[in-house]
């Protein structure tokens, strides 16, 4: 089959400020399987390229394309895009397949498959084996009827097969690194960059967070052909930056100690970053110096909230005494600590804004980035919210930079201003602006500048946004309101367990889906 695996475009600050971009990690793990088994793949990136709907369709159509699978990384707040793009793509792709996959298309088939009838399948959950099984059985004309992993329509409506296997060997399917040249993708200031996973998964409950359901378990790749295979990257395309895309790649020391150790036997000059969590690097303090040896520079912790009440209530199993202890000795190893703080868990007042930008400057933080909580509904955090109103009913907004949720106490201008005050305050101390303009290290002082160009960047077109772009309403409906029209039924059986040992820690539609005439 002829295949076109479609990335497309985001319309978030984060994908249009930096006119930089990661390949698309998830498309390119599925390409691998189907190369392999003797399909002609091809690629549209429109995120890349910025292209229209127009522009986008224009693209695929000239793949010829039998199925299109379509996927994108910024799952809920791209699915707008992706609303807009499917008559397009239908029209000018005619007999092709639709399938679409993702985090919002397994969790939301139900209304994906009501709303959108230009979609003919949906791949719920990973997609190594399951894609590959897929375009196997339309290829030879089979029934997709039993196949496990997906959702579709019959004569019944929109239903969904038992859920997949979740893959226990992380190792088991290459990367389609042949459908991109590595010198369109960069990252950190013109480095050339990929995105990589190390594991999958987390072992964590934090309410707001929808891995659990997604990736269920935790799960590493083989730490030595890991280290193997960025080697290999950094020798014959050049690539310099790793973007680890886990969850939590430190959940387990012994194998996160193993790829540091593989890391540095491989001797290859480049820079890790990653997100990760706070307990994680005070658990690995006696270590933290093989961390800085393996090429890693910067870890995201996600503080999530600056007082211990509010890190109770979202189950994140820190506290604040850790959280300062591991940006202290990150630091104290050659490490920037990027830490994101968020506001919305709970209903704020001027006095909790006051007391975050106070915690925030006895965590004195390398770099800091502000994020809204979002009520994605496959997360616990939803039921705990349901009550509270929506001001944004823009969803391509709801992107954890925007505020979704109405603040009682507290007008969303306000809600704002403190958000930029707070952002400006930690940016502008002199600790912080020192770091940044005279740090001795040149590949930390490279960073700290590339992070603080960007900031600027995003800060202005922000300010920018909300003053004369951004709608929001007054009076809203209340979340559970609001997410009831289109039936937003949720499904958190993703997979079923995996075997083996690997711990952490329109109507139109016909079942056999024949060739479209």
């Amino acid at each position: 089959m002829k295949i076109c695996l479609l990335h497309p475009r985001h319309t978030s600050i984060g994908s249009r400020i930096p006119q930089e971009h990661l390949p698309p990690y998830g498309l390119l793990s599925i390409a691998g399987p189907l190369i392999d088994a003797g399909h002609e793949v091809s690629l549209v990136n429109a995120d890349r390229l910025d292209l229209t709907v127009v522009e986008t369709a224009s693209a695929v159509e000239k793949s010829c394309a039998d199925a299109i699978l379509i996927g994108h990384s910024g799952s809920s707040s791209v699915h707008p895009e992706v609303e807009t793009l499917l008559p397009e793509l239908r029209r000018s792709n005619p007999t092709a397949q639709i399938i679409y996959g993702g985090v919002f298309p397994s969790y939301h088939w139900k209304e994906v498959l009501e709303n959108c009838p230009d979609v003919d399948v949906i791949v719920r959950g990973e997609g190594e084996v399951t894609a590959k099984l897929l375009m196997e059985r339309l290829a030879e004309g089979r029934s997709i009827t039993d196949l496990p992993g997906i959702a579709f329509r019959d004569t019944s409506g929109a239903r969904a097969t038992r859920p997949a296997a979740m893959i226990a060997d992380l190792d088991a399917h290459r990367i389609g690194w042949e459908l991109i040249n590595h010198a369109d993708y960069s990252y950190w200031g013109g480095r050339r960059a990929v995105i990589l996973q190390f594991s999958r998964g987390c072992p964590h409950l934090c309410t707001y967070c929808g891995q659990r359901g997604f990736w269920t378990r935790w799960r590493h790749r083989n730490p030595e052909a890991f280290a193997a295979e960025i080697a290999r990257l950094h020798r014959e395309e050049g690539v310099d930056l790793i973007n680890l895309a886990d969850e939590n790649p430190t959940s387990s020391r012994r194998m996160w100690k193993r790829f540091l150790d593989a890391m540095i036997t491989q001797n290859v000059p480049v820079t890790i970053i990653g997100s990760t969590r706070a307990g994680d690097i005070v658990r690995d303090t006696d270590i933290l110096h093989l961390y800085k040896k393996a090429g890693v520079l910067r870890f995201l912790l996600g503080l999530d909230g600056t007082s211990d009440q509010t890190l109770d209530a979202v189950r994140k199993g820190s506290d604040r005494t850790i959280d300062a202890q591991a940006i202290r000795l990150l630091r104290n190893h050659g490490m920037i600590g990027l830490c994101t703080f968020c506001v919305g868990f709970e209903e704020e007042r001027d006095s909790d804004y006051l007391a975050i930008m106070r915690q925030l400057l006895r965590y004195d933080p390398d770099q800091v980035m502000s994020v809204y909580a979002t009520p994605h509904q496959w997360s616990p955090f939803y039921n705990e919210v349901r009550h509270r109103r929506v001001i944004q009913p823009d969803t391509r907004l709801w992107d954890y930079k925007h505020q979704v949720l109405e603040t009682r106490h507290v007008p969303p201008w306000r809600v704002f201003l403190w958000v930029k005050l707070i952002e400006l305050r930690l940016q502008a101390r002199p600790k912080a602006l020192w770091r940044t303009f005279f740090h001795p290290d040149p590949e930390m002082r490279h960073a700290m500048q590339w992070y603080a160009r960007m900031g600027r960047k995003v800060f202005f077109r922000e300010v920018l946004q909300f003053l004369f772009r951004e709608k929001r309403l007054k009076t809203g409906p209340r979340l559970e309101e609001f997410m009831a029209d289109g039936s937003m039924q949720i499904d958190e059986n993703m997979h079923e367990k995996p075997s083996g040992r690997h711990r952490a820690g329109t109507g139109r539609y016909i079942p056999e889906l024949p060739n479209r005439s």
